[in-house]
């Protein structure tokens, strides 16, 4: 069951985990980035912006998230430690093979894809190519609820089967065999050499982090779900802004002491 992050429960897991390296790692779309109409339009708000690059001085950041990595890269304004994309597909460091190989995958469902739309019933679908994964987003159709179902079924048809992961007004296809943002984690986590990783997120896709139950990675929700794996929640989205607040005191806080102390951050540990 969840706990707020905020609650005493979560801030001692906190203070824990910014003892030591610690890998900082965040989804984009509403969790750094408020939720917007049309995906392209998505922005870094100010504030938080200046938050990640404070952050990124003093600890390793990781952008995981299901745009691509041309896309979100010249939405970021600076350039973090790792940017994953296409749901942990694209950017994984010693992955570069794998992530060719699906490429031809999807041109064949975009091919498939843009056929069917043909079809007025499908009227106000946004198909969108991220290289190696597609999403399809059906938020402006006329009757989101018949928009969904139509979708699922057409989805089903197309060859070869892909991996269809539900997301708010979007379904995202990715082959069977693809990394996701959970084995993304893990291997940041080992090139990193992190002793501790935060990460946060607010979607389907990012139950794969959730899921992985890594004693060493603090697990975040933004806002809470009953059917969540996540270990804490943040309880409204603006609360990031509350959580980078405190990971910046927190590591600044260790910092400072070890400096008094006559010792270096123990980045081994």
């Amino acid at each position: 069951m969840m706990s707020s992050l905020f609650s005493e429960a979560g801030r001692r897991r906190l203070e824990h985990v910014t003892r030591g390296k610690l890998l900082c790692a965040f989804d984009f779309d509403g969790t750094l980035a408020p939720i917007v109409s049309i995906p392209h339009e998505a922005a870094l708000p100010d504030e938080i912006h200046a938050q990640l690059i404070a952050l990124h001085g003093l600890t390793p950041l990781a952008i995981i998230t299901g745009r691509a990595v041309a896309d979100i890269r010249e939405r970021l304004g600076f350039t973090p430690d790792y940017i994953v994309g296409n749901h942990g597909l694209e950017g994984v460091p010693g992955q570069e093979d794998l992530a060719r190989q699906h490429e031809s995958i999807c041109d064949a469902w975009r091919e498939q894809l843009l056929s069917a739309f043909l079809d007025r019933k499908y009227a106000g679908m946004q198909l969108e190519d991220k290289r190696y994964s597609l999403a399809v987003h059906y938020r402006h159709a006329r009757d989101v609820e018949r928009a969904a179902q139509d979708l699922a079924r057409l989805l089903h048809s197309i060859v070869p089967h892909p991996r269809i992961i539900e997301g708010k007004y979007v379904f995202n296809l990715l082959t069977e065999d693809a990394s996701n943002k959970g084995s993304a984690l893990d291997r940041l986590i080992a090139v990193s050499g992190a002793r501790h990783a935060i990460y946060v997120g607010d979607d389907v896709t990012d139950e794969d982090v959730f899921r992985l139950k890594r004693p060493d990675i603090l697990a975040v929700r933004v806002e809470h779900s009953k059917d969540s794996a996540a270990d804490f929640y943040l309880p409204h989205a603006d609360d990031i802004v509350r959580l980078l607040d405190l990971l910046i005191t927190n590591l600044r806080q260790h910092d400072a002491r070890n400096w008094m102390l006559g010792e270096s951050i123990d980045t081994t540990a």
